[in-house]
């Protein structure tokens, strides 16, 4: 959501006026931050002001972090629209004026010509215990769905050829999710739609015979976890067990199966290290990892976010052993990946090449497997078909 707020700042600069520059030479430096993860503050604070440059902090940002800013401006990313006077308060002397109620009203400055993302929604009304969102982007709004159809329709016409609908929590998208997905699925044109982040309470039977039967959705859901136990779950403030994950799990990937014949790659979000999280507990966690079979995971370590309810928790478990749980998931979604992958082994596949890396073409299959490729063609920006000849964990090669 971050790199999608950049690309609609980046638009509204240059429509005022402003040209893309190296940090050194700019008059004009945007930070762009993510109070989300203490890891995540920790990287924006190496980007310093540079001599006599002015500087803006965006983006989700809470107010302790601010403190460490060496900065003319914070700036909520919601107040986009009021960009004209705060860069006129900064000494720039601009005339023009963003005509527009809401920040995702701005033409973005796409940062791909492949693969676009496009948000569908902002904020969140789920206030898990541990994120910081909801204060910090407010609650949900929805864009209308004939501004989304438009935009995605235009990035077609482009020849963009992936499309990322992006939201804090998709599935409650308003009106209604399944009748967005199907609008989109009406579009002409050969492209693939993916979506993140879907949250399992509002995610229901329509929803998944809707993915399942479109034409332009792929094989890959994510669909966060974020733990195995029950107790941690209701402690983090997630309503619903670690049974009625699975079941949806099986639902998705039955539905799959029904409608396409095709395997379904599930990547999910763990946290590990949750205050109070047991030995026991966490076992829970890594039990679910390898009954339910991800092939990926993105893997946090618990870190105390400010105004949280998870922020009034002792953080009692040490560093040392969150990177020792985070090693042993990771040590598990390898595996899991690895089976899947082997899946794929030896057969053809369907994929979409975004770069070069030395001697290795490098894209994305349907599945969202990255894939490597060597070939005497140039297949940049292009979907093709290969066989593959290699797995990894979290790699495919083919040779050509």
């Amino acid at each position: 959501m971050n790199v999608s707020d950049s690309e609609r700042f980046a638009g509204a600069l240059e429509y005022l006026g402003f040209q893309k520059t190296s940090q050194e030479d700019a008059d004009l430096l945007i930070i762009n931050i993510c109070s989300v993860k203490q890891s995540a503050v920790d990287k924006a604070l190496s980007h310093k002001r540079k001599g006599s440059q002015k500087v803006i902090l965006t983006g989700c940002y809470l107010e302790k972090d601010k403190k460490r800013f060496d900065v003319d401006y914070f700036m909520r990313i919601d107040k986009l629209k009021d960009l004209k006077s705060i860069l006129n308060k900064l000494g720039f002397n601009i005339d023009k004026s963003l005509d527009i109620s809401h920040y995702l009203d701005l033409t973005p400055l796409y940062g791909s010509k492949i693969s676009a993302l496009v948000p569908i929604m902002t904020g969140c009304n789920n206030f898990c215990s541990y994120c910081v969102v909801p204060y910090v982007r407010d609650r949900e709004i929805s864009r209308p769905m004939d501004d989304i159809l438009c935009e995605i329709n235009e990035l077609i016409k482009r020849g963009v050829k992936e499309i990322w609908l992006l939201g804090q929590n998709v599935n409650s998208y308003k009106p209604n999710f399944s009748e967005l997905i199907s609008r989109i699925d009406q579009i002409e044109g050969k492209f693939w739609v993916r979506f993140t982040s879907s949250h399992p309470k509002d995610l229901n039977a329509e929803m998944i015979e809707t993915f399942a039967k479109s034409k332009k959705i792929t094989p890959y859901f994510n669909l966060p976890i974020q733990s195995g136990d029950d107790t941690i779950l209701k402690m983090m403030n997630r309503p619903y067990t670690s049974k009625k994950y699975t079941n949806l799990v099986k639902q998705i990937r039955s539905s799959f199966k029904r409608h396409r014949n095709e395997e379904l790659f599930l990547s999910t979000d763990i946290i590990v290290g949750f205050p109070g999280e047991t030995k026991k507990q966490f076992k829970n966690t890594k039990k679910a990892a390898k009954s339910i079979k991800f092939s990926m995971a993105y893997i946090s370590r618990y870190s105390p976010r400010p105004h949280t309810k998870a922020f009034e928790i002792k953080d009692d478990v040490p560093n040392q052993e969150k990177q020792r749980r985070e090693k042993e998931v990771d040590k598990i979604i390898r595996k899991t990946a690895l089976k899947f992958n082997k899946k794929f082994l030896n057969k053809e596949v369907e994929c979409l090449i975004t770069h070069k890396k030395k001697d290795w073409f490098v894209g994305k299959t349907k599945h969202y497997q990255t894939i490597m490729i060597k070939s005497d063609k140039d297949l940049i920006n292009q979907f093709t078909t290969v066989k593959i000849d290699k797995v990894e964990s979290f790699r495919l090669f083919s040779n050509t």
